[in-house]
This record gives structure tokens, sequence and C-alpha cells, in this order.
């Protein structure tokens, strides 16, 4: 969709296409929702709490990713449902490894496709979890658009995101939910200048809002940082803790 609206993160790099892939064993499963792939992960069998939904919008490996999956199960084990929608339809940019890739082409592709399944996914998801359920939403790179925009609606009681691509100062402005900022230090798509003026426009406009900075990372860290690496390991999940605590806050 065309805009005049400043750009505060610009469209992903090299950074958004590397990082170190993860090891573990997710519990979660493929369903379908509004015709699209899905990643669920289920609160514990022995969890007694509301019901809450985590809307989860994937950077560009997708949601059957292994760092994604083991992402999402973290947070379904604090008590929530997690539903990571697969916009780009089984073909994530990781799989592209051919010399000649237009990943720009891939991007153009996959941001219109996105655009038109999410709210038909969104809608259908509250259609079969209900109206008496707490949904939040986070979005990772590719994704952060997505939380951003549901955030100026009443879908959702809660946004976040992590390295954000794609945005603009309307992004910002528009928003009516509490908002958490997970960022990198070093960040060539949001960077530090985008990110202060992000916080700007919210303060301006009296948002509920709250921003973490993560020194020694960089975009992508949330998802795909080095667990061998303390400052890293312990980024990508204070990244997590924070996220999910910030939507428990609000799911009361």
């Amino acid at each position: 969709m065309a805009t005049t609206s400043p750009v505060l993160a610009g469209p992903p790099g090299d950074c958004c296409v590397t990082g170190v892939k993860h090891t573990g064993e997710p519990v979660g499963r493929e369903i379908t929702i509004a015709e699209v792939k899905t990643y669920i992960s289920e609160p514990p069998a022995n969890y007694q709490g509301s019901k809450k939904v985590v809307l989860f919008f994937p950077d560009v490996y997708g949601p059957f990713f292994i760092n994604s999956r083991l992402l999402q199960d973290y947070y379904a084990s604090r008590g929530f449902t997690v539903l990571g929608i697969d916009y780009f339809f089984g073909d994530p940019i990781h799989l592209h490894t051919e010399e000649n890739f237009d990943r720009p082409a891939w991007f153009t592709k996959y941001r219109a496709l996105a655009a038109e399944i999410v709210p038909k996914w969104v809608k259908a998801v509250r259609e079969q979890y209900g109206n008496d359920t707490k949904y939040s939403a986070v979005g990772y790179c590719f994704g952060g658009p997505f939380a951003l925009e549901i955030a100026t609606t009443n879908d959702v009681v809660a946004s976040a995101f992590a390295h954000p691509a794609f945005l603009n100062e309307d992004h910002f402005t528009k928003i009516t939910k509490p908002l958490l900022l997970s960022c990198a230090e070093t960040d060539a798509t949001f960077p530090s200048e985008s990110r202060r003026r992000a916080e700007d426009l919210l303060a301006e406009n009296k948002a509920t809002y709250h921003v973490q900075v993560f020194s020694g990372v960089t975009h992508g860290f949330a998802l795909r940082g080095d667990p061998e690496i303390e400052n890293a390991r312990w980024a990508k999940e204070e990244s997590a803790r924070s996220i999910i605590d910030w939507f428990i806050r609000f799911s009361v």
C-alpha cells in the first residue's frame, strides 16, 4: 500500500537472512486456518488460567523454522495458545540458495500475499477462539508491520515487535494498544535514529509503550542469536521473557 509517511524501518537486508540455527524438540504441530498453514503450540495440559492467544507474525524464515517453533513453544509454556501464520506458503527465504535468487521480487510477492491473507486469517482465528479470549500479537522483522497494524484495532489487547522491517511513522502514530519494542543496539534496518523517532511519536501520542535496547547484538538477535555467546543468548531470552510478560500484563 502506497504511503507518504516517512520510513523508519527499511526493507530487510543481509542481516535478515543470516544467524544461527537453534536446536531443540518442538512440541507444536501444523494446522490450517483460513486455508493457510499455521504452527500451533498450546499451553501445558495442566494450565488452568484464562484463554489467551498470541498471533505470531514471523520473520522471513517463517513459523516452521526450528528457531521460530521453539520460541512459539516457549510462549505457549507461559499459558498462551500460539498461532504462527505461514504467509510465505511454504516458500521461506532460507530455502532459496540459488545464485540468481531475486530477493526483491520475493519480498514484493510475499508482502502483497501477506497483506491480503493476514486480515482473513485473523478474522478466522477470532471466530475459532472466541470473543472471550485475550489476543496479543508479536512481529519479527517482516512481521513487524502486522503487529503494529493490528494494534490500531480492537482485535488485540497488546502488541510487540523485535527488530522490525517495513515501518513508517504512521505505524507509530496510529496505534491504540500497548506496544513493546525489543531492539538491537546495531540494526541497519531499524537504526537508532529511527528508534528514537518512534519513541518520540509514541510519547507525543501518549501511547502505552516500553522500549528495550540490547547492547552487543544486531538485527535478528531475538530469533537467530548465537546461544553459545552469553550476551547473545541472554538478549534473545530476555526479549522473549519481556514480550510474553508484556502480554500477560494486559491479558488479566
